[in-house]
């Protein structure tokens, strides 16, 4: 096949490898001719890479870099070009100009894609003469490491594009998933679960940025933490995405942005590009603070209140690791209570339950079989019982490795319950406006953001009945509508069926 890729940046230089490597032609064109020769440099010399790592031979990256033709005009006639994919910046009249441009030299079966991340596919084809031959073909950066790519139709994309699109995405090594036109496709949509939350965590003084991605390694499993991943990625980036999504979404208020952000882009809290994010970065940077040493006494009685399936999986825990329990049926003068919560708060146990309110704190079932346990204080706490639960919940069968405890602030659903709550219930918000399958869900997330699981298959290994359970529990004990259960979670919840089934295609999807 051959492709005119035209935008010869970060997104086009990893375009072309990736179409280069595959066995394609590559034209490769941008309105600076220099930016043509540094790309081809540029993917000739990972083409040597790969050959010096043994990932491709000699002879390979020698065709591959023979593929590459770099030419002098995006607007160059080219009868034989087969497909477009544009890469250039994120203006909507900048691309139609081009595709309109292009639609002058090229053949009209040429193909025509748009690797926008943020702009309406639809909108880019409006402006076309011939609006069905345009699509969206977002890839993720490095475009040769990142094997997803996003097909987009438009309003009134032909139907044999996306096909035509999957395939040649399928056949040259890289996964595709179909996606509607819809603010921030699939994978910036999805994400915006982890970030929204953790920053209204970061606003609500539940921990701090560190903290937050603590509990987000250790016991979610994540291989970076949200404001570790927003320091790499800028945070400058990371909310113009946020604000498109939610301003897309006619301000939901499952993706409601965080006050917090305007002021750090402002100040130029960026991240690694500027050398200050929610961390220092840079050689002189005095790194992540170390988490205090555990110095309460380990062997204070504990005392866990409840027959639920919660409470008793924590005396489990704790008696496996050699704690000493009180077994009564309301704490002794001297022991700490530990409440798991799901969804709710320490204070509501306290005062329900008639608890002492200063040695009474909560611990997160999510926490208890992970690298990381998670214990919430409530202003009442005395600091001797946070000291004392901490060291005991720190125990483990093997006394000379201390399971690490984070200490945060009392709020419903304490930090890890919270963050997969958004995960889950924006992957469900995808999954029942049809933007996209449910094992495309899983599938974009897992390889463009390196969760650990999809999100739908994530709720599930929680257990949809537990899923609803934390959403209305989250929704009704703080009365904010960005917890508000989702239909699809409800529905399958109520039926005993996986967030992953799709179900039956109603009878309007066949028309």
């Amino acid at each position: 096949m051959r492709i005119r890729i035209v935008g010869a940046g970060v997104m086009g230089r990893g375009i072309a490898q990736w179409a280069v490597t595959a066995g394609h032609t590559v034209e490769l064109a941008d309105a600076r001719p220099e930016s043509v020769d540094e790309a081809v440099g540029f993917v000739t010399g990972m083409l040597g890479r790969a050959v010096e790592k043994g990932r491709t031979s000699a002879e390979d990256a020698a065709a591959a870099a023979e593929r590459l033709v770099p030419l002098r005009s995006p607007l160059a006639p080219g009868d034989g070009v087969d497909l477009v994919v544009e890469a250039v910046l994120e203006d909507l009249a900048v691309k139609t100009e081009l595709f309109t441009g292009l639609e002058k030299v090229l053949p009209a079966s040429a193909v025509f894609a748009t690797n926008t991340s943020s702009l309406s596919v639809t909108r880019i084809a409006a402006g076309l003469a011939d609006p069905p031959r345009l699509a969206g073909l977002h890839f993720f950066n490095p475009v040769p490491l990142m094997r997803i790519a996003e097909v987009i139709p438009g309003a009134a994309t032909r139907p044999a594009v996306v096909p035509f699109l999957v395939d040649l995405v399928e056949r040259s090594g890289h996964r595709a998933v179909v996606v509607a036109d819809t603010p921030g496709f699939l994978v910036n949509h999805a994400g915006r679960g982890l970030i929204t939350e953790a920053l209204a965590l970061l606003e609500e003084d539940v921990a701090d940025a560190a903290g937050i991605d603590r509990i987000a390694r250790d016991v979610l499993g994540l291989r970076m933490g949200p404001f570790e991943l927003t320091d790499l990625t800028g945070l400058d980036v990371t909310a113009s995405v946020i604000d498109t999504v939610w301003q897309g979404f006619r301000h939901s208020e499952r993706l409601r942005p965080s006050y917090l952000t305007p002021n750090r882009v402002a100040a130029g809290l960026h991240g690694r590009k500027t050398g200050r994010g929610f961390y220092d970065h840079g050689p002189d940077a005095p790194g992540v603070p170390a988490e205090p040493p555990v110095t309460g006494d380990a062997a204070r009685p504990v005392h866990v209140p409840g027959d639920t399936p919660d409470a008793r999986e924590v005396r489990r825990v704790l008696r496996a690791a050699g704690a000493v329990l009180d077994e009564g049926e309301r704490p002794g003068d001297r022991a700490v209570t530990l409440v798991p919560v799901w969804g709710t708060t320490v204070a509501a146990a306290v005062a329900e339950l008639g608890l002492p309110s200063g040695r009474t704190l909560g611990v997160d079932p999510l926490s208890l079989d992970t690298r990381r346990r998670v214990l919430a204080m409530t202003p009442a706490c005395d600091p001797d019982a946070v000291r004392d639960a901490r060291a005991v919940l720190a125990r483990s069968h093997d006394a000379a490795v201390p399971v690490p405890v984070s200490v945060v602030r009392d709020t419903a659903g304490s930090v890890a319950q919270r963050l997969l709550a958004s995960i889950v219930s924006v992957a469900a918000s995808i999954a029942e406006r049809a933007i996209a399958t449910p094992a495309d869900i899983d599938l974009a997330v897992t390889a463009g953001l390196g969760y650990p699981h999809g999100p739908l298959a994530w709720g599930d290994r929680t257990g949809a009945a537990r899923m609803l359970a934390l959403h209305r529990a989250l929704y009704g004990t703080t009365g904010d509508p960005r917890y508000r259960p989702t239909r699809w979670v409800t529905e399958r919840a109520q039926l005993g069926l996986p967030l992953t089934e799709a179900g039956a295609p109603p009878p309007h999807a066949a028309r």
